[in-house]
């Protein structure tokens, strides 16, 4: 009889304490995710009315009112939208992926756009170990410099080994990918020029070579139609490296970090959901609807991240970084300038 008493008693306090329990999470969580939400929307909100990067805003923003990591309320939500957050964000970026750039581009061209960001993470792990920093920050570093700017950075800080100076780094790489990028969309195409570059050769390198795809759009239109499509699609191929160099870079660092050999190796959720994205996307089984809504939806997650970075970022941990992290992505980036410049000279010479 007690048994029969008992088990209905049982049965909804199950619900009841799991409703209990997130309702407590979201008191924790709220505050602070929703002052990284006020920060990305004042970010995007000066992005659509005076123009320049919004991640690199909804940083800087987040930085200017980093006194409120201060405030205990606030530190749960910030953490998770610095973290779970990103990662939901990253996962959705693979619905922006797909491998139709391949069938614009021949394998010739192919193979000088993977060797261009092997080239950039290698120079990062290289400079990087010299300057007696991390071979992950050179990954950091090298990737968001060889791969797609701050979107990038994001992406491969979600999967690095966490540290307590992960933020710091994240924030200088962010700000020192940007600068760099918006400097070369401003001095490639002059240098483009200068050597004798025809339009198709220009465009090949802008997308080799610059860092972010909106100043490749705007270096390369800059040019004509020809140079900016060119420079478009090989920018993509680019994007498109984003799939093998994160699967990598996670198996690596779980490799690195595992305690015993019964540990699990396996990837993480938002790791796997981001390949089959990029596979469903190829596939055409995302509609445009649907993949359009997936890409803001991401592009949102990833600012609201990127804002809470800054806020748990002081300028005082930055300037601790010392100058070793500039010459890093300063060395990463004429790496792949020079390699871009001599690859687009020898591929599109004359009666090549």
């Amino acid at each position: 009889m007690s048994d029969f008493v008992e088990r209905p008693k049982a049965l909804v306090r199950r619900p009841v304490a799991a409703i209990v329990a997130i309702y407590e999470a979201a008191r924790r969580i709220l505050p602070g995710v929703c002052i990284a939400v006020l920060v990305a929307m004042s970010a995007m909100l000066v992005n659509e009315h005076q123009g320049g990067p919004v991640m690199l805003m909804a940083l800087l923003m987040g930085m200017a009112v980093g006194f409120l990591r201060d405030d205990p309320r606030l530190q749960t939500g910030l953490v998770f939208a610095g973290s779970s957050v990103l990662r939901f964000g990253v996962a959705l970026l693979g619905a922006r992926i797909t491998v139709q750039y391949l069938a614009d581009l021949g394998w010739v061209a192919l193979l000088v756009v993977i060797s261009g960001v092997v080239l950039s993470i290698a120079t990062g792990i290289g400079l990087a170990r010299f300057f007696g920093r991390s071979s992950w920050f050179g990954i950091l570093t090298g990737g968001a410099v060889g791969i797609c700017g701050a979107s990038a950075a994001a992406a491969l800080s979600a999967v690095l080994p966490q540290h307590e100076k992960s933020d710091a780094d994240t924030a200088m790489t962010i700000i020192g990918v940007t600068a760099l990028s918006t400097i070369a969309m401003v001095a490639y195409p002059i240098l483009s020029t200068a050597v004798g570059l025809d339009d198709r050769a220009t465009g090949f390198f802008l997308g080799v070579t610059i860092h972010d795809v909106a100043q490749v759009v705007g270096a390369g239109y800059s040019i004509s139609d020809q140079a900016g499509n060119l420079a478009v699609v090989v920018k993509l191929f680019r994007v498109l490296m984003l799939v093998p160099v994160i699967l990598i870079v996670t198996v690596s660092a779980r490799l690195a970090v595992r305690q015993t050999k019964s540990a699990r190796l396996g990837l993480p959720g938002f790791v796997v959901g981001f390949a089959l994205l990029v596979a469903a996307g190829s596939l055409g089984l995302i509609p445009a609807e649907i993949g359009f809504a997936l890409s803001s939806v991401s592009r949102w997650c990833l600012i609201i991240a990127i804002a809470a970075i800054g806020i748990n970022t002081s300028i005082g941990e930055i300037r601790r970084l010392g100058y070793r992290p500039a010459v890093i992505l300063g060395g990463a980036t004429t790496a792949i300038g020079v390699f871009g410049l001599v690859a687009a000279i020898l591929l599109f010479a004359p009666g090549t």
